[in-house]
């Protein structure tokens, strides 16, 4: 089949794949019309405050699913040498992403496409999908804000698409690239009513369940502990790994390992007291630094993930509850996170300053008889080098003392609402049974 046809009934057959409305014809299956109740909107949200959270979460799977196998089928199963499997999974995307905002069988009244969107883009690009869905979670539980959730999930994917593969608008990336910052930018316009009542303080929040906070306990437990390890085990690493190697260094050329002999160029009187002394220990630092360099991007990346993470659910408890502790330990994550930012930054400063400080070390180290201006040159590099280092490991220590203080104050988390007083837009109400279906509101 050419590519013309193939790329028509990929798209027609997605989109009626996508326009089927779960949401509706579950609601009515539990006699209710969902067009007609709640917020009207035929998405899992609305059906999870009317019919209760089993639905909702039954809806949500749903309309992922028919995001997630057009996609899949097309980039698995369909031939793909006239188009590419990119521009056909792309298509059927679009197409079931469409049909979900459009559908034709409710005369194109839809939703807002979140989940069908999702289930899209996880089988297009897994790793920023799953990490937005994981982000989505989150903020559910810290906010109770679907919208809000949404919203910055979706945000955090564009982001993670544009900053993880190196080229994302290469001829190879482009297709997909295009695709989700076009299904982010269609979901923010379907939100646009929901961001107007965000800043307004009149949208709608899920009840308190203390499911849901003992979920967000859990996350911001589990993320501050890895956070914590993560700087800690950093830490004692290079305290042991760079005396460790120095040590080797140390040793003259016939005690040296075989994995590590003594070129010439160390074994030699320093040019400059600013120099090692012994000249060979600066081998063993050069050989630490190797080890631990490709090491910081995922030490970075970790600290930074976890830290968003048990700063939400900081946040959302001092915005919500009273005590001295909650303040004190959002306080206290938002300044760490601030340190890892530093922190980063500092790292890349580090990194480029180490080219010049090995370039003119190695062009003395390597001179039978270097110049004074070429020692020099050597020494100026070398010092700016290790003050920078220097303000970057006083950075790590400051964020670890904070996470330190957030690990402290874990012991004082706040405990679930009693399961017969549970919060509906600041209202009490019975969390003993499903929600009943509700006749006004906004989703």
């Amino acid at each position: 089949m050419s590519a013309l046809p193939l790329l028509l009934l990929t798209f027609l057959a997605s989109y009626l794949v996508g326009a089927v409305p779960f949401g509706v014809l579950v609601a009515r299956w539990r006699g209710v019309d969902l067009l007609h109740h709640g917020s009207g909107n035929i998405g899992a949200t609305n059906v999870g405050r009317l019919l209760g959270r089993r639905f909702g979460i039954l809806v949500f799977l749903l309309d992922f699913a028919k995001g997630a196998l057009p996609v899949l089928v097309a980039t698995r199963w369909l031939p793909t040498a006239d188009v590419g499997p990119d521009v056909l999974g792309v298509t059927a995307g679009v197409a079931a992403f469409l049909g979900h905002l459009f559908p034709v069988y409710l005369r194109f009244h839809g939703g807002k496409g979140v989940a069908t969107g999702a289930g899209a883009v996880t089988v297009l690009v897994p790793g920023p999908a799953l990490a937005a869905l994981a982000a989505w979670a989150v903020l559910v539980s810290a906010t109770r804000y679907v919208s809000l959730a949404s919203l910055a999930a979706a945000a955090l994917l564009c982001a993670l698409r544009l900053a993880l593969p190196p080229h994302p608008w290469a001829p190879e990336q482009r297709v997909v690239t295009g695709f989700c910052l076009v299904a982010v930018a269609l979901v923010f316009a379907r939100h646009r009513g929901n961001v107007r009542r965000l800043f307004q303080g009149t949208e709608n929040r899920l009840k308190e369940a203390p499911a849901m906070v003992q979920f967000g306990k859990v996350v911001h437990v589990l993320a501050l502990g890895l956070w914590f390890g993560a700087v800690v085990f950093f830490t004692i690493t290079g305290a042991v790994l760079f005396p460790a190697f120095q040590k080797e260094a140390a040793k003259p050329a016939a005690e040296r390992p075989l994995w590590f002999p003594l070129p010439a160029a160390y074994d030699k009187a320093p040019p400059s007291d600013r120099f090692p002394d012994p000249l060979r220990l600066e081998q063993g630092s050069r050989a630490a630094g190797a080890a631990v360099g490709p090491i910081f991007p995922w030490f970075y990346g970790v600290q930074a993930v976890c830290g968003l993470l048990a700063l939400v659910t900081a946040l959302a408890w001092a915005s919500t509850l009273r005590g001295r502790a909650h303040t004190a330990r959002a306080a206290a994550l938002a300044l760490a996170l601030v340190g890892v930012a530093v922190g980063w930054w500092l790292e890349r400063k580090v990194d480029e300053l180490r080219v010049p400080r090995n370039n003119f070390t190695d062009e003395v180290l390597r001179s039978p008889a270097p110049s004074a201006d070429m020692v020099q040159k050597a020494v100026e590099a070398r010092a700016a080098f290790g003050a920078w280092h220097g303000y970057s490991l006083i950075v790590n220590f400051l964020t670890l003392a904070l996470v330190a203080v957030g690990m402290a104050l874990a012991a004082q988390l706040p405990t679930a609402p009693p399961p017969s007083a549970v919060s509906v837009n600041g209202q009490t109400a019975s969390a003993g049974r499903e929600a009943a279906p509700v006749e006004a509101g906004r989703g």
